[in-house]
């Protein structure tokens, strides 16, 4: 992503945080913005809010460890929440996050079917999630970024994206201000 000159961000699982550190330090010193995506990857549905913030807190001190940058964002595994699971996240002072643009990479599709699905649904604002090991996720990179690029789009770290003030979140994961009345 160097030779494209973005910046984005990684959400990363605290396991994969212990198994690669060095990883993890080179995308942070590549200017990358690393975030939480649960410390090992439960069904944060299924547990607690105390269970919920204990596997936050894991993953984030494991990142804090490595990076000096405690996370703000969370993208929950599966992208699975509800509104136990939001308000424990934002109890903590996090916030969760989605996406509209699935890319599939998971599924081991080749880079033309993922640069197909990323390039036909993304739009303004979009979120676009990838996996760091999917299998053709490499080779599709280039040709999302230049069709980006060539579109008008800028590429920026999720933070970047997040409205200030009042919004709400809608089913796909966008959000919305929400517009205030003059009394």
């Amino acid at each position: 992503m160097g030779r494209y000159n973005v910046k984005t961000t990684f959400f990363v699982v605290g396991d994969w945080v212990e198994r690669y550190p060095e990883s993890v330090a080179q995308l942070h010193d590549a200017g990358m913005e690393i975030m939480n995506h649960s410390n090992d990857h439960a069904h944060y549905n299924s547990l607690s809010a105390e269970e919920i913030i204990a596997d936050v807190t894991a993953c984030n001190e494991k990142i804090a460890a490595i990076t000096g940058v405690t996370p703000t964002l969370i993208r929950c595994p599966y992208g699975e929440y509800d509104d136990h699971v939001i308000a424990a996240i934002r109890s903590m002072g996090m916030e969760p996050i989605q996406w509209d643009v699935d890319s599939l990479d998971w599924k081991d599709y080749d880079a033309a079917t993922i640069c197909e699905r990323v390039t036909s649904r993304v739009q303004n604002g979009s979120i676009v999630l990838f996996h760091n090991a999917a299998l053709h996720t490499p080779e599709a990179l280039p040709r999302i970024l230049e069709y980006l690029i060539h579109e008008g789009y800028t590429v920026v770290p999720v933070s970047e994206l997040l409205l200030d003030g009042e919004y709400t979140i809608d089913h796909t994961g966008r959000q919305w201000p929400v517009e205030t009345v003059a009394e």
